[in-house]
């Protein structure tokens, strides 16, 4: 198990200038890390090859593995000719991302800002088929450089396990895994430990994050909060310091053997360098706590959510 940080944890400061996308990576080291997953908000590296460059040297200064790279994407184009360029735009950042070494893409399918009536299960049936078929191009095209990717629980219409699953069953790659991102569930209104049962075993990464969770009639008041699909309120929060089960999460992970990236994300309201160092150090003490002794679950049923 190798704890990071998502550099969209940082977007904060990369935007006021506290920080560079270079400088976040010894920050990452200074504070206890072992990977930074890059998210090009704040940086681009697409069309700049030479800050790519100072990001893989920095990264091999300080021992931080650039794990992945998290992308938004469109497959759902009005005409085949906005379709094909949407690839062609994907494949370029496959490409930068080859160059720094990294050998895991997640991208999105849809737009991640939606109105209501895309988010539906309807919306999704229709652009089924693009969607699929952009998957499979974009990972046809990375596995030339032996890269894995990736669809999240993101994005409001895609953020269901089942709607992950069947993506995963139809596009039908060896090289097309899942970024399981624990909280984003609950943007679906999933209950998280059911998303997780059912996903885990599909995934080449993990996100950890938190939320604070009011049910849609409840207002909450002022603070950056946010609407599910079905209008409950949600705020992000520090990793353990929110309402997500944290320990029963980690526990699932270990049952089911898993040992890859935890790239946590901080989202919440407080300062981001102050949220991020504490939620990766809660990530890093909840892990050691949580034991497995006398718990008897196999993984066969943590997949099969029997648990």
């Amino acid at each position: 198990m190798k704890v990071g940080l998502s550099s969209y944890s940082l977007l904060q400061a990369l935007k006021d200038g506290r920080t560079t996308i270079v400088d976040a990576l010894q920050w990452v080291a200074d504070n206890g890390g072992t990977h930074m997953e890059l998210v090009p908000y704040g940086f681009s590296v697409v069309d700049d090859y030479e800050l790519a460059t100072k990001l893989k040297d920095k990264a091999a200064e300080t021992g931080i593995e650039l794990s992945a790279y998290c992308m938004p994407a469109n497959f759902i184009q009005p005409t085949e000719r906005a379709f094909q360029e949407e690839v062609e735009r994907i494949q370029k950042h496959v490409d930068v991302v080859h160059h720094m070494g990294i050998k895991l893409l997640r991208h999105d399918v849809t737009a991640f800002s939606l109105p209501p009536e895309q988010r539906t299960v309807h919306y999704f049936d229709d652009h089924f088929e693009e969607m699929v078929r952009g998957c499979q191009l974009i990972a046809d095209y990375a596995k030339q450089y032996s890269m894995t990717t990736t669809i999240e629980n993101h994005g409001f219409n895609v953020q269901s396990s089942d709607r992950v699953q069947r993506l995963l069953r139809a596009v039908d790659r060896d090289n097309f895994k899942t970024t399981l991102d624990i909280g984003n569930f609950l943007c679906a209104d999933e209950d998280p430990l059911v998303g997780i049962r059912k996903n885990l075993p599909d995934a080449a990464t993990v996100h950890f994050k938190d939320f604070y969770v009011r049910p849609y009639y409840e207002n909450p008041g002022e603070g950056p909060w946010f609407r599910t699909v079905n209008g409950n309120y949600l705020r992000g929060a520090i990793v353990g310091h929110g309402e997500l089960p944290i320990r029963e999460i980690i526990r699932l992970l270990k049952v089911h053997h898993y040992d890859g990236y935890i790239a946590v994300e901080f989202e919440g309201m407080e300062d981001c360098f102050t949220g991020s160092r504490i939620a990766m150090n809660n990530v890093k003490r909840l892990w050691n706590e949580v034991a497995l002794d006398g718990w008897k679950v196999t993984a066969e049923e943590v997949s099969n959510g029997c648990v």
